[in-house]
């Protein structure tokens, strides 16, 4: 609509723009049928489930459970796109982080950022292949521009551990009576 308005879309333009978006969809497309692939097939074999329960009989301090929580989602994040990485692991992982006295509000904000994290982990996340076919970069290029992102993402992680008020407060402040 905009180019209309402009005045530079022609029928050239409006072709090579729905081929992009075609090749773009296509290998998303392709992308997430390997994910489910994968995660039914890691699913079938329970193998997140093994490791979380594993993760469960290790008896860590919480702070040793979030290290190892970290890891373990980051190295996941490698196979699993992030709503599978949770879904077949939270079930387990849940009366972990409950039995160590862990804020669950608290976790699920430590979770999102986590498994965001674990997309754009170098070299294998899954939107680095989203932004690889969006862009027409090398992986390599892709990686290090995501490496700031990261990097903010290990720095909020930390802040929300060293300050768990900055997750708690406005969930707080709703639950006060007017």
């Amino acid at each position: 609509a905009i180019s209309l308005v402009q005045g530079s879309l022609d029928w050239r333009t409006f072709k090579d723009s729905l081929l992009g978006g075609t090749r773009l969809y296509c290998m998303i497309a392709l992308i997430l049928a390997g994910a489910a692939f994968l995660t039914l097939a890691m699913g079938y074999i329970g193998l997140p489930r093994h490791l979380a329960e594993w993760i469960g009989s290790l008896k860590l301090t919480p702070a040793m459970l979030l290290l190892v929580l970290t890891l373990f989602y980051v190295v996941l994040g490698c196979f699993l796109d992030g709503i599978s990485m949770v879904v077949l692991t939270m079930g387990v992982i849940l009366p972990t982080v409950q039995a160590a006295g862990i804020d669950l509000l608290w976790f699920g904000i430590f979770i999102v950022l986590v498994v965001e994290m674990a997309q754009i982990t170098p070299p294998v996340g899954f939107n680095l292949f989203v932004l690889q076919g969006m862009t027409q970069r090398q992986l390599g290029w892709i990686s290090r521009a995501t490496l700031p992102f990261f990097a903010a993402m290990v720095l909020a992680l930390l802040l929300i551990y060293l300050f768990p008020q900055i997750v708690s407060f406005l969930p707080a402040q709703m639950r006060r009576p007017l």
